[in-house]
């Protein structure tokens, strides 16, 4: 079933991935009509590390591909699309998104389905979309151990979950590449669900992390902030991997500026 006339959307090549250009507001109107059409299918929400990921992994690559909505995460993405000739509007982390995302859906009655995270992070982060998403309904979460090239079993299992729930909305939060990989693989048992990889937003939810003050996040400068307070689980990623985003962006600049068409569609 389809949510709605299949608009081929702009995107911007970043690397061997891709971002569509488009706002916070597009994004939740496009994901809240798939859900509610059961269309299915999954979104992924790059930044500077995915960029790097992606240099490396083949199916973490062939995740973008797979993925009908690719959002800007983080304020760099915009500035590199600048710099490359092209224009992302704004960042779409979904960090920011969740909360709103998840008010549309219950707007809409569509149902919330939690994995990743620990089952501790779950409860609370559920908790907390019931209480600052007047509607919502959680109707269930799993916490499966899942390594990309271990056991699938508990992974499966738990995406077959999520399908026998009745849940539209699915917010995936692994990590990646863990999360985009999980669900380019498994999101076809969801019964027709939209899956979202958000990262670590359920902890953010949950009241474990502090969220970045939103004049450091305009400014750029999330990164620094979460280095600050997570420092052993980031300082490789940050200081190390990330590093190779420089030759990245030189080559794609040298090759050629500009909007490319990339592989992203959405029923707007």
């Amino acid at each position: 079933m389809n949510a709605g006339p299949d608009t081929a959307l702009r995107s911007v090549t970043l690397g061997k991935i891709h971002a569509n250009a488009v706002t916070c507001q597009d994004a939740i109107d496009a994901i809240v009509a798939a859900c509610a059409a059961r269309r299915g299918g999954f979104v992924v929400t790059p930044n500077i590390d995915h960029i790097v990921l992606a240099e490396e992994s083949a199916e973490f690559e062939d995740a973008y591909r797979k993925a009908f909505l690719s959002l800007p995460d983080g304020a760099p993405l915009p500035w590199i699309a600048r710099l490359l000739g092209s224009v992302l509007p704004e960042k779409v982390s979904g960090s920011d998104l969740t909360l709103p995302l998840v008010r549309a859906a219950a707007a809409a009655g569509v149902e919330v389905f939690l994995l990743g995270a620990t089952p501790e992070t779950c409860d609370s982060a559920a908790a907390a979309l019931r209480r600052d998403a007047p509607g919502a309904r959680i109707v269930g979460q799993s916490s499966p151990a899942f390594a990309l090239d271990g056991d699938p079993s508990e992974a499966i299992a738990a995406c077959a979950s999520a399908g026998a729930s009745g849940a539209g909305l699915v917010l995936v939060a692994m990590g990646a590449p863990k999360q985009e990989v999980l669900m380019a693989r498994y999101s076809g048992l969801m019964n027709g669900a939209v899956a979202i990889g958000i990262g670590g937003t359920l902890r953010f939810l949950a009241g474990e992390i502090d969220r970045c003050p939103a004049w450091i996040s305009r400014m750029g400068f999330e990164w620094l902030h979460r280095l600050v307070k997570e420092p052993r689980r980031l300082a490789h990623r940050y200081l190390v991997r990330d590093r190779a985003i420089v030759g990245i962006i030189w080559r794609q600049w040298r090759v050629g500026r500009g909007p490319a068409a990339g592989s992203g569609r959405v029923g707007l």
